[in-house]
């Protein structure tokens, strides 16, 4: 294989911050005239985003990409689990359905699954003058070992050294780093060129004691220590505990309310809403009333909407939710979120499991059949009432047929999507991303509540974030030996 500019960052386990630190360098290095693309070979996540050619990868590469300066591409995602159930998920190949499986079957499918992989991973290589490749989970994780295409299995095929991302907020992080040093194979160890520490909070000088012993250890270089980057709350989430604690900066705010059912996906659409110091989104969790004080609920996407529908009556949220609107509250169903809203959901072929079919929560006069066919597709066009412009895209299964239809949310293109009620306060549609838009975001949210004009300008914020974050890494990360381990030329 041809030999690019390469690194591979690797975690001792989830959450450690391997995407934010991809991204990050991705800005960097972008920044320095280098053409910088990532890489996540298999990434679990119902946070898709699609891509100009009609596929969907992971939301944390799309953020690398935009990090980077490039377009989106499946090749920067080619392996995608959709979880469905406790056991099982959807995959996703080079950007299009590849079937489901359960995780036990989807270990035998690694081998047929790395070359598609290596074909991505070969394609981006022959267009970028570096790659930085983020690896999923745990290497340590050495019950999964065999075929792995995630971490080190992924690493040994493509001939990339590692860097090891450790996260000292959780605790342990000395044990994590040294620990995933002794479970690797002899082989392994020696792609471990150096760490970083992440989510440092405090003094850093207090672990210049542990340097030496990790070293000694592991032979592994010190590559930095990184402090908490607060600003990382103003970044899209590709994981839904990062939405979680974002507070209200004011007590009068707008108070939007999500209930969390057990498959929630496409969840970055709450992002621009958090980001405004006007508006409280606050997730409800199982056993939790919707509260009764708010303005708007959002019910959003699901990767299994029949299942989260049943969840959502078994939560008492359906009387919940017939309340909020008897008191004149907002409702705004995304995608999944849009079907449930409707009078009946048919999955006659068991694209989501077993074929079944329920009644709707029955507040628009739509039905929806969920077909094998899947909708991925960027749109732009206008709100039907207000005529203000808005740009998302489309990523779902099934077809919505009804009477609410005649009275549509959108125009697309020419052609009506989603639906309102008579009242306009309960309104459903199938495009993902409507609230990055400004000009949306600022009319729909005045529809539940008049406020002051927003001067949030959310995209012009991520960029702005994107920067102060590759500032962040340059101050205290060795961005030389990052260069070297990677093999970058010393003019980039």
């Amino acid at each position: 294989m041809k030999r690019t500019a390469s690194m591979m960052l690797q975690g001792t386990g989830s959450n450690v911050g391997k995407s934010l630190l991809v991204a990050g360098l991705c800005r960097l290095f972008r920044n320095r005239g280098i053409t910088v693309m990532p890489f996540k070979p298999q990434n679990m996540s119902n946070n898709a985003a699609v891509t100009a050619d009609g596929g969907e990868i992971g939301r944390a590469q799309a953020l690398q990409a935009k990090a980077a300066g490039v377009p989106l591409t499946v090749h920067m995602n080619p392996v995608l689990l959709k979880p469905q159930t406790e056991i099982g998920a959807q995959v996703v190949v080079q950007g299009k359905v590849f079937g489901a499986c359960q995780a036990r079957d989807y270990h035998k499918l690694k081998p047929e699954l790395m070359e598609h992989v290596l074909t991505s991973y070969r394609c981006l290589a022959s267009e970028a003058d570096l790659l930085l490749v983020e690896g999923a989970g745990s290497p340590a994780e050495v019950n999964l070992r065999a075929g792995d295409i995630a971490n080190m299995g992924f690493a040994e095929a493509a001939d990339l050294p590692v860097v090891l991302v450790g996260d000292i907020d959780r605790g342990g992080v000395i044990a994590s780093l040294m620990g995933t040093h002794t479970l690797l194979e002899p082989g392994e160890r020696t792609r471990l060129k150096g760490y970083v520490i992440n989510k440092f909070r405090g003094d850093p000088s207090l672990f210049d004691d542990a340097h030496p012993i990790i070293e000694r250890q592991t032979d592994m270089r010190n590559l930095g220590v990184l402090p908490w980057f607060a600003d990382a709350r103003r970044l899209p989430a590709e994981d839904i505990l990062d939405l979680e604690d974002r507070p209200a900066e004011r007590p009068d705010a707008i108070k939007v309310i999500v209930p969390k059912w057990p498959r929630l996906s496409n969840f970055d659409d709450l992002d621009p809403l958090a980001a405004e110091p006007d508006v409280e989104v606050t997730f409800t969790n199982p056993g939790e009333p919707l509260p009764g004080d708010a303005d708007l609920v959002i019910l959003p996407g699901s990767k299994a909407t029949l299942a989260d529908l049943e969840a959502f009556r078994t939560y008492g949220w359906d009387v919940d939710l017939h309340a909020h609107i008897r008191r004149g509250g907002f409702v705004l169903g995304l995608c999944g979120g849009f079907q449930m809203l409707g009078k009946r959901i048919a999955d006659p072929d068991g694209i989501e499991g077993q074929p079944a079919s329920a009644a709707g929560l029955g507040w628009l006069d739509v039905e929806t059949v969920l077909t094998g066919d899947k909708t991925l597709t960027e749109v732009e066009g206008r709100t039907c009432d207000s005529e203000v412009a808005v740009h998302g895209y489309e990523m779902h299964v099934g077809r919505t047929e009804g009477a609410a239809l005649e009275q549509p949310f959108l125009t697309l293109g020419g052609r009506p999507e989603g639906a309102m009620s008579n009242d306009g306060r309960i309104i459903g549609c199938y495009v993902h991303g409507l609230f990055t838009n400004d000009a949306f975001r600022e009319d729909f949210l005045s529809r539940v509540r008049h406020r002051e004009a927003s001067s949030i300008d959310y995209e012009r914020q991520v960029e702005d974030t994107l920067d102060r974050l590759a500032e962040h890494l340059e101050r205290h990360l060795d961005i030389e030996a990052i260069e070297a381990i990677a093999g970058v030329a010393p003019n980039g």
